[in-house]
């Protein structure tokens, strides 16, 4: 007889321990940016390639709640990946119960404070958050798009993402209402990003977007947007943004 043995977050730090790599960490060194402000002084990587990360949270697809969030609670980068991806992995499950989304989404929107980086927003606000709300009252993401917190504000964003693969696209546009003029660059590559996977499902409703916007959003927002443009329509709403055209911007 085979015991069901429940796993553990120290058992997922020892497996994870196992897998890093120097060259790993200084890919990572050189391609992360953390904030000063919202990034305690303890956080790092150890070296884990994201793949693997992926590879052992679905081994850990039915890691407890309580113990996810222990693994929140890692001042270890990937090991925060990790429960981002158990959390997705378990949203994207036929078989999850109501209940169990409903306290996946609290999780997320309650230890935010863990969740301080682009790459952990990214890996699973559009499932946790975005197909949690799909049927229910969206305030919370405009609360969250309100925040002081960059993270927040890209979270209100990029969980539309699941919205949008339904061709539910009104909360995209009236958030990016709402972010437009952000100061924050993560926060205009998620907007851009978001807006420009609506373009897909509504290419007039971007357009008529850019024609509102495009003259004072921030660059970085407005080259996001515009990625999946013509050359022309390209070249006309860069035309109209805060700076001449770069030789390479086209």
């Amino acid at each position: 007889m085979t015991l069901n043995v429940e796993k553990t977050a120290r058992e997922f730090l020892e497996r994870l321990s196992a897998l890093r790599s120097d060259e790993e960490l200084r890919k990572y060194q050189r391609y992360f940016r953390f904030r000063a402000d919202d990034q305690p002084a303890d956080d790092h990587f150890i070296g884990v390639r994201m793949g693997q990360v992926f590879e052992l949270a679905k081994e850990f697809i039915d890691l407890p709640l309580d113990q996810i969030e222990a693994l929140l609670e890692s001042p270890v980068h990937e090991a925060r990946v990790g429960a981002v991806s158990i959390m997705d992995f378990q949203a994207r499950n036929r078989k999850t119960s109501e209940q169990q989304r409903k306290e996946l989404f609290d999780l997320f929107i309650r230890r935010h404070d863990r969740i301080n980086n682009w790459d952990l927003v990214d890996r699973a606000a559009p499932h946790v958050v975005g197909g949690y709300l799909y049927d229910k009252p969206r305030d919370v993401l405009y609360q969250l798009a309100a925040s002081r917190s960059t993270w927040e504000r890209r979270t209100a964003i990029v969980s539309t993402a699941y919205f949008i693969r339904k061709g539910d696209l009104d909360d995209t546009f009236s958030l990016a209402e709402l972010l437009v003029n952000d100061a924050d660059d993560l926060v205009n590559k998620g907007t851009g990003w978001m807006l420009r996977a609506a373009g897909d499902k509504d290419r007039d409703r971007l357009l008529a977007f850019l024609d509102r916007h495009a003259a004072a959003m921030p660059r970085t927002l407005l080259r996001y947007a515009i990625e999946k443009l013509d050359k022309t329509q390209r070249s006309h709403y860069l035309a109209l943004g805060r700076r001449p055209i770069g030789p390479n911007e086209v």
